[in-house]
């Protein structure tokens, strides 16, 4: 068995049965001793297991060492979704056909998709789920900017600055944010800052999607002034000191009241380590 092959098994056997010990692996490997010894020195050199005395543990996927360290999309979704699904719902009554649109990737900002089913938009999104999502049930023109996908977060991001971001120019930018405050709006990742920047400075108007408990968040990275946002989406719990202070700014605030769910969704999900290069077209990378 060839290394890469052999150390991604590895990896499933400490998913399975959470801990081996050398000689289990060994057996289970159809391997050496010292192979396997080499395999757990490996992996655990780049933060995917736990050695432990004579053998190795399984590392639970929360832990594991992500670049980004916001929290996951999966958690995000499920937090005040009533209030983001109308909040969506109105951002996505924003949109004029045949518009260019830019939408970050955000959980609000990935309710919109719903909406925007029989619209007939050219949309620029970091978001992989809501490019996937209106592909299949949308006529919308989609585009994709290259880079890695980040499963955990559900965005797409370059290192690059010379990206295909810069090409396009859109009317309206719909954007997801960590906080909102006074000094503007906060994100917690670099990475994100550095992405959503380039984004923000191919749109015309900047239109913020966020709940109400955005206002109580706070982060250490300011991505842009108030100045930039055209409007702010909200929902009713928003506190009317909150909403004048950003009237004060020269933000335009619409409330909306939270909505009632859909019936449940199967979960979209991607499996682990899933993700793309990007120059020009797409290419698959597979980890090795």
């Amino acid at each position: 068995m060839v290394n890469h092959k052999r150390r991604k098994r590895l990896l499933k056997l400490l998913a399975e049965h959470q801990s081996a010990s050398v000689p289990q692996l060994v057996e289970w490997l159809s391997a050496s001793p010292a192979t396997v010894r080499r395999d757990i020195s490996w992996l655990a050199a780049r933060n995917l297991l736990t050695r432990t005395r004579g053998g190795a543990a399984n590392l639970a996927q929360k832990k594991r060492n992500f670049t980004l360290t916001s929290e996951t999309f999966d958690h995000n979704i499920q937090c005040f979704a009533e209030r983001k699904r109308a909040i969506a719902r109105y951002a996505a009554g924003m949109c004029a056909e045949g518009e260019t649109i830019v939408i970050n990737g955000g959980t609000t900002t990935f309710m919109m998709a719903e909406f925007l089913v029989d619209k007939h938009l050219k949309i620029l999104t970091n978001s992989f789920l809501m490019a996937e999502r209106l592909l299949v049930s949308s006529e919308n023109e989609i585009i994709l900017p290259g880079g890695k996908v980040y499963r955990e977060q559900n965005v797409i991001l370059s290192p690059f600055d010379n990206d295909i971001t810069q090409h396009h120019y859109a009317a309206k930018m719909f954007m997801s944010v960590y906080g909102l405050s006074l000094l503007g709006l906060m994100e917690a990742d670099p990475l994100l800052i550095q992405a959503e920047k380039r984004l923000i400075g191919q749109a015309e108007e900047l239109i913020v999607l966020a709940d109400s408990s955005k206002f109580a968040k706070k982060a250490g990275l300011i991505l842009c002034g108030l100045d930039r946002v055209a409007t702010v989406i909200t929902d009713t719990n928003a506190s009317d000191a909150a909403v004048q202070l950003l009237e004060q700014s020269g933000v335009k605030v619409v409330t909306v009241a939270p909505e009632a769910l859909p019936a449940p969704q199967p979960p979209l999900s991607f499996p682990y380590g899933f993700e793309f290069q990007s120059q020009g077209m797409f290419q698959t990378e597979v980890s090795h």
